[in-house]
């Protein structure tokens, strides 16, 4: 990994003409009660403000351009309103442009503004979205669950343009979400079994109860229910939590008197408070009595614990490489009608170990063995602790595995839900707990294997239930029992990617979440859609075409050499090595040789790009030796600060070009003007060197600053390139005239020569 710093929804969206009206709306005044009543406000809520700092929006290319917002809804929560405020600049550039807004609860929305595809078995619910074509927005959810909450912000799909940074203006559009909250600060609390007396006039009713783990059913009902002293119950009743993008709430409306009103809740989530809400449907001023009951139904989990462990035998312990083994004698203890000791079972419960491998990198196994006992009496449940807050930001990847000979003719079906596990399973295979669409799976003779990708799973425990099911022959399964192999890890990205993607770790404050950053033309949430891919011999082409466009920078160095420019001739060799080595590194797949590390490549090829269009330019100029060397030197190490500051700005290069430019004008014209003609003096050397290396100079800025794109950077750059080096060449100045270079002025008797330099006065002995 590598550090980086479409659906619908049933929310309702409101325009907002001002924030700061809503803003003073909001906590002005309570959010009106239930009935009819608006004069009066309800003195249980309280309001509550949360904001963050801005961000700056970016086009939408890859999972990293959307700006992430995480935030936390305090519990007992009746109201959340997320203000949604948008600012623009003022420049020539910035028009209206549509931004979309997601919201998930629990992790961070799974988006595919691009419409690509998933990887193979990946589970993906559609996101809850906005699209904002107007300046601020708002959003109101009722009865949001508490926890995390998330909302992430991008502008339309890029144009895959690259753009010079610096070099042409820009609009910034900076994004900034608050979360306002109403809160009830007094909550009754029902008690399981005991009748909660209840008087509705104007306000709802805010109740809670808290449903403890291992409770396999929760049932609601109202009793004695009288509107001003007449049978009848006008009664709203409403349970959960709502969460997006999808809503699991319970509405029940109680209306005859006739009609028992009650609601049944299977699997409810485990170790947690549910609220409940009561709204009279009477009109104002009207009273509604009742009286509300909670009944939870608990079972006894039967499970291997570490007493079970010790007692096994070394024979029977876990072994990675045995896929069927027989089942150690506490798994015989429990018989077919599910009782140890005359206490009834609901689930067989295998403790599961949580491995801390890396960040966002966890992986699951059973305490005492691989494998995982499935019986058809009842569900074989592993919990998966993913509730730490940072396991929001990876993708959980299930596979299962089972011998073929030993589940001829039954099947095993497996259910992964999150907060509470399924205990009853169908014939109709319904993977659906009381609040949460679960992801199902199938084992059987024909498909012995079964994978699962859930993209940023929720925070929570969750929970994989497996049991085995005789649909044609139920007395088969009796005596029946299969070994299934699970594996079970949550990774920051799927296969880290592939060849062709990478895997960037992204932060938000001290929140981390992964994404892939794809190449090649490879394309969505792995990098696995190749609709778009190059081919192999693409990519070959594409990094020769790269790589070997740098070999015309041979031009100017054997031009340097022989005009005895031998600073000059060193610093273009420098640059056609890395410049070539760092294509050759910066390639996707199989097209890749890396000498040294990417980042360094990259540094060493921005810096021998400057350098050499430094030097040029002052060559050009004709200034004396030392000065010469001197300002070589100094723009040089000029050169290594500001690509050190910001290697992508356009100012950082053309800064001290053009100032280069400006020293070896104003050289031109003292020639001029002490010499009383135009400088350089020959028609020839402007006709056939100066022209059409300017010229070759403007077409290289042409095509680098508003040409490039991502799907023709290959040859459009590979063009820059060869641009760049064959400007050089024409533009190097020519040598003294009557002057040879390096000549030998003198001959030893030893046989060596003593060679002078007329123009720098500079002697060596060879």
């Amino acid at each position: 990994m590598r550090w980086a710093g479409t659906g619908t929804g049933g929310a309702a969206v409101v325009v907002a003409v001002a924030v700061p009206l809503l803003l003073l709306l909001l906590l002005s005044r309570s959010p009106p009660a239930a009935a009819g009543d608006g004069k009066k406000s309800d003195a249980r809520l309280v309001s509550e403000q949360f904001s963050q700092a801005p961000q700056k929006l970016a086009f939408y290319s890859w999972y990293g351009s959307a700006r992430l917002f995480h935030f936390r809804v305090p519990p007992d929560t009746v109201l959340l309103r997320w203000l949604l405020q948008v600012s623009r600049g003022s420049g020539p550039t910035c028009t209206n442009m549509e931004i979309t807004v997601y919201f998930r609860y629990g992790a961070p929305p799974v988006i595919n503004p691009l419409g690509t595809s998933f990887p193979d078995n990946t589970s993906v619910q559609p996101s809850f979205l906005l699209k904002m074509l107007h300046s601020n927005a708002s959003v109101n959810i009722s009865h949001p669950a508490p926890g995390d909450w998330f909302v992430a912000a991008h502008l339309p799909p890029s144009s895959h343009k690259i753009e010079v940074k610096g070099f042409v203006p820009t609009c910034a559009y900076i994004f900034q979400p608050d979360m306002l909250v109403v809160r009830v600060v007094e909550v009754s609390i029902l008690e399981p079994d005991m009748p909660f007396p209840q008087t509705l006039l104007s306000h709802p009713s805010y109740l809670k109860v808290f449903v403890p783990e291992y409770t396999q059913e929760l049932r609601l009902e109202l009793q004695g229910c009288a509107s001003n002293g007449s049978l009848g119950c006008p009664v709203r009743l409403t349970v959960g939590s709502a969460t997006l993008p999808g809503n699991f709430q319970k509405v029940l409306t109680c209306s005859g008197p006739t009609q028992a009103c009650r609601l049944l809740l299977p699997s409810p989530p485990w170790d947690r408070w549910l609220q409940v809400t009561a709204k009279s449907l009477a009109g104002p001023r009207v009273s509604v009595a009742f009286s509300a009951v909670a009944a939870l139904t608990a079972c006894r989990p039967w499970s291997v614990n570490f007493q079970h462990l010790l007692q096994s035998s070394p024979n029977q312990s876990s072994n990675a490489s045995t896929s069927l083994l027989p089942p150690t004698p506490s798994y015989q203890d429990l018989d077919r009608r599910g009782r140890v000791g005359g206490g009834p079972f609901c689930l067989r419960s295998f403790p599961v170990l949580r491995e801390d491998v890396d960040v966002v990198s966890v992986r699951f196994q059973p305490l005492d063995r691989v494998s995982v006992l499935v019986q058809s009496d009842m569900p074989s449940v592993m919990r998966l602790n993913l509730n730490t807050g940072m396991d929001s930001g990876g993708s959980l990847t299930i596979s299962m595995r089972v011998n073929k000979t030993a589940i001829a003719n039954t099947s095993v079906v497996a259910c992964v839900t999150a907060a509470s596990p399924l205990l009853s399973f169908n014939a109709s295979l319904s993977c659906t707990t009381a609040f949460f669409q679960g992801h199902p799976l199938s084992l059987s003779a024909s498909s012995p294997t079964a994978n699962l990708i859930i993209p940023y799973p929720e925070t929570d425990n969750w929970y994989l239930s497996l049991q085995l099911m005789c649909p044609e022959r139920p007395e088969e399964c009796e005596q029946a029992s299969v070994l299934v192999e699970t594996t079970l890890y949550l990774v920051p990205c799927l296969n880290d990617c592939g060849p062709y993607g990478q895997c960037l770790l992204l932060r938000r404050h001290g929140y981390l979440y992964a994404g892939c950053s794809c190449k090649a033309g490879w394309r969505g949430w792995s990098c696995t859609d190749n609709s778009t891919a190059q081919t192999a011999a693409q990519q070959k082409a594409a990094a020769l075409l790269l790589t070997l466009s740098n070999l015309v920078f041979l031009a100017p160095i054997a031009i340097s050499v022989h005009r005895s420019l031998l600073v000059e001739a060193s610093v273009y060799a420098y640059t056609m090595f890395f410049s070539t080595f760092y294509h050759a590194c910066d390639q996707p797949g199989e097209a890749v040789l890396c000498i040294l590390n990417y980042d360094t490549l990259q540094y060493c090829d921005f810096l021998g790009s400057g350098v050499s269009i430094w030097v040029t330019i002052l060559c050009m100029a004709r200034l004396k030796a030392a000065l010469k060397y001197v300002l070589f030197l100094l723009g040089a190490l000029v050169f290594a600060m500001s690509l050190q500051l910001d290697r992508r700005a356009a100012w950082n290069t053309m800064g001290p070009c053009l100032f280069a430019i400006v020293v070896m004008v104003t050289m031109w014209v003292y020639r001029c003007g002490r010499r009383r003609h135009c400088y350089p003096p020959s028609w020839q050397r402007w006709v056939f060197y100066l022209l059409p290396g300017i010229s070759m100079a403007a077409v290289a800025i042409t095509i680098y600053t508003s040409m490039m794109t991502s799907d023709n950077y290959y040859y459009t750059h590979s063009i820059w390139h060869m641009l760049l080096a064959g400007s050089a060449a024409f533009l190097l100045p020519p040598r003294e005239q009557h002057t040879k270079p390096w000549a030998c002025s003198q001959k030893l008797t030893c046989h060596y020569e003593i060679c002078k330099n007329h123009r720098d006065e500079l002697y060596t002995v060879t």
